[in-house]
């Protein structure tokens, strides 16, 4: 159970927010509502929050209260949900820059299917930037081969503050240290992104995924126990490719999450990492995998063929890791090798209707069938 999670509510609409204090209280995430948009636009510049919720009412005030989030440094990473009226809504939400949208008029069990989602990207955001007081043993390594050991003061996922070394650090170096509980020692880069008083902030760079999985398992372990994992979105996969597949799912991710999937049929195991690149509310996401290498597609050739040989439903877990708001985080252009992936970079502005169809079309059947697994 994670405590303290918190929302602001900008919305003048009791209806909406009578349901929304529902949801959000079962999911013990605390509301702040605020009903005037200047209140809000201060709220946000003085206090963290890991999701805003707008109604979008009017375009100008929703748009306002999104720049001020994003523009706020305790706030720039919050999960921004946009409450609409698909019918006098101008302009869509996700131009102004929401993560998720809710049509009015909200219904509990669709409300509760989003917020699952939402909850699961604001617990991991929130984990992503904690840090764990602990000391460990560090050595930097250098590019001399001689080495610095010092000690740790604190860690986090994404860096370290350690007890300043007696001599100056170069612009990029190793980092070689051991966790509590795990055997192995890791070690990747990092630079130097601050400097206290007897104490430097160190940033993580270039870190393996396998080591990234670890350090991530155990801070989330010392952070919330046995708590740390939130629950798998429930999700079925539908159809499957080299390079991409699309998940069917009331609680679909945003467009640009970075999602952990892990596949299994029978004795075999898949884990790779993908990024949504097409999501339908209420409907499903179409996720591209990332680091699309030989060896990957060698074993996702490999999962596809004992789904076809075996006839067996998958068993999967999906798990959210962040929403990447770099330039360009999907691969350019069109796979004209891979008709999956190809719909997904060219289908983005399909309705959910249409381009269900057109997956319909690429699996070879005429009418919907849930039962249809296309590989």
């Amino acid at each position: 159970m994670e405590p303290g999670l918190q929302a602001l509510l900008f919305c003048e609409d009791e209806k909406v927010v009578r349901v929304l204090r529902r949801v959000l209280s079962e999911l013990e995430i605390g509301v702040e509502h605020c009903p005037d948009a200047d209140v809000a636009v201060q709220k946000i510049t003085r206090q963290r929050f890991e999701a805003v919720i707008i109604d979008c009412a009017s375009a100008d005030i929703a748009s306002r209260i999104l720049k001020a989030t994003r523009s706020a440094p305790a706030n720039k990473r919050a999960i921004t949900v946009a409450i609409s009226d698909p019918q006098s809504a101008p302009t869509s939400p996700f131009q102004l820059g929401a993560h998720f949208v809710l049509h009015k008029p909200l219904s509990l069990e669709r409300t509760r299917a989003s917020f699952r989602s939402v909850r699961a990207l604001m617990r991991r955001e929130r984990r992503r930037h904690a840090r764990v007081p602990v000391e460990l043993q560090v050595e930097v390594l250098l590019d001399n081969s001689k080495s610095i050991h010092t000690v740790s003061v604190d860690l986090a996922e994404n860096g370290m503050a350690i007890k300043a070394a007696t001599s100056k650090l170069p612009s990029s170096f190793g980092l070689r240290f051991a966790l509590p509980g795990v055997d192995t020692e890791i070690e990747f880069r990092g630079e130097v992104a601050w400097e206290g008083n007897r104490v430097q902030g160190i940033r993580f760079r270039d870190v393996p995924p396998d080591t990234s999985d670890r350090l991530k398992h155990w801070i989330g372990r010392q952070l919330m126990g046995a708590d740390a994992e939130e629950p798998p979105v429930s999700c079925k996969l539908t159809d499957l490719s080299l390079s991409a597949c699309y998940l069917q799912t009331e609680s679909p991710f945003p467009v640009r999450t970075r999602l952990q999937l892990m596949m299994r049929v029978r004795k075999l195991e898949l884990q790779i990492e993908g990024i949504v690149r097409v999501m339908h509310s209420g409907t499903g996401m179409g996720v591209e995998f990332l680091r699309r290498t030989s060896a990957q597609q060698t074993r996702v050739q490999e999962f596809i063929q004992t789904l076809v040989n075996s006839a067996a439903v998958p068993d999967l877990q999906v798990r959210p890791d962040t929403i990447d708001n770099s330039p360009n985080p999907f691969s350019a252009g069109s796979n004209s090798d891979d008709p999956l992936l190809s719909l997904f970079q060219t289908g983005t502005n399909l309705s959910a209707d249409r381009f269900q169809a057109e997956l319909r079309k690429q699996r070879g059947v005429e009418e919907e069938d849930e039962e249809v697994l296309s590989v």
